[in-house]
């Protein structure tokens, strides 16, 4: 791997931070450094172009009209798409794994068109899901069970080209038997925690994607912790 430094874009912290998923981006960054690889934070705001150039990508959770806006500007700004076609590493969490498909129906049964990144719809659901989550990872695509916290009323129906991040053991997810999405180097959850803190193992995975080289695990006690005492809450 070259000594340059990977980017990781955090998309519209300001529409879509409702839930404190920017924590994603300081776990990918701080993951790196702690292994010597340069990384650094690229904050793009509301009304700020996209850039195409950035490694990984972060978009986090938010409501109804942030998600509207959100759409608005990426297909105005679409430095993000073209990043996709250059295989960058996307992360989409709830919010992101609506206006990422193909369309979304919001609670007012208006239905807005996605960013067709991923095969996908997602329209509201009767009951709001709101609590912890179990899920096992899909295809083998990492080790260890996902977890996190869902609070969304959003149900995501995916198409033949994605497939499942995980199969719910606990919770909700996208329809109470499949979570998230992956399609591509594109993965998206519906999970907050945030969910890269709560699942370094995911972390990890989107590193090596961004970097092209394995990496070897840390040795952080209190997250191994921290993620058992979350397993068992919602055991």
């Amino acid at each position: 791997m070259s000594e340059s430094t990977i980017q990781i874009a955090l998309v519209l912290p300001d529409l879509l931070g409702t839930y404190g998923d920017f924590g994603n981006a300081v776990v990918l960054e701080k993951r790196m450094t702690w292994r010597g690889i340069k990384a650094e934070i690229v904050p793009i705001n509301y009304g700020q172009p996209v850039p195409d150039s950035c490694d990984i990508y972060v978009v986090g959770g938010g409501e109804d009209t942030a998600q509207t806006l959100a759409v608005k500007h990426l297909r105005e700004h679409p430095g993000l798409q073209r990043a996709v076609t250059k295989n960058a590493v996307v992360l989409g969490v709830c919010a992101g794994i609506q206006i990422f498909g193909e369309s979304f129906t919001r609670a007012d049964n208006v239905t807005h068109p996605g960013m067709g990144l991923i095969d996908s719809t997602s329209h509201a659901g009767g009951v709001r899901a709101i609590g912890e989550v179990l899920a096992e990872p899909a295809n083998g695509l990492f080790e260890g069970v996902l977890t996190g916290f869902e609070n969304h009323q959003g149900r995501t129906v995916l198409g033949p080209a994605a497939q499942p991040l995980a199969h719910v053991k606990v919770g909700t997810g996208n329809d109470g038997s499949v979570e998230g999405a992956v399609q591509g180097r594109i993965v998206c959850t519906y999970l907050h925690g945030p969910v890269l803190p709560r699942n370094p193992q995911l972390a990890d995975l989107l590193i090596e994607w961004a970097t092209g080289t394995k990496v070897a695990p840390l040795d952080l006690p209190a997250v191994a912790a921290m993620r058992a005492e979350r397993v068992r809450a919602a055991s």
